[in-house]
């Protein structure tokens, strides 16, 4: 999966909002105004920061080994980095929707009742 396609994937998903609130090559996703990703545009090869709870991050690290490790200047302990390159496109999608997941499943009620009334 290459940059263009992760951010189409992140795109898609309700509530989404992207933004560039730490530099210009830094891209956050954020759903209903939460962070639940972060793509290095500049980076080469292209990686992304996604959330993870983090027992499944300890397990994804250690099966992966080398292509998802600790998220890059984040909690070692909520995110992970991925390299996209080395990744099957099941996998990184899998774990878009697992971060989005994550941060939705912590909304308040009301935030909730929000996203839900986007069509």
């Amino acid at each position: 999966m290459n940059i263009e396609e992760f951010r189409e994937y992140c795109i898609r998903k309700k509530g989404i909002t992207e933004e560039f609130p730490f530099d210009e090559h830094t891209l956050v996703f954020k759903v209903m105004g939460k962070m639940f990703a972060l793509c290095a545009l500049e980076r080469r090869p292209p990686q992304v920061n996604l959330k993870c709870n983090p027992e499944r991050a300890i397990e994804l690290r250690e099966e992966h080994d080398g292509n998802i490790i600790p998220g890059y200047h984040m909690s070692k302990v909520h995110w992970n980095t991925l390299l996209l390159e080395q990744l099957p496109n099941n996998l990184i999608e899998e774990l878009i929707d697992h971060s989005y997941d994550l941060v939705v499943s912590k909304f308040t009620k009301k935030l909730k009742g929000e996203l839900d009334a986007l069509s």
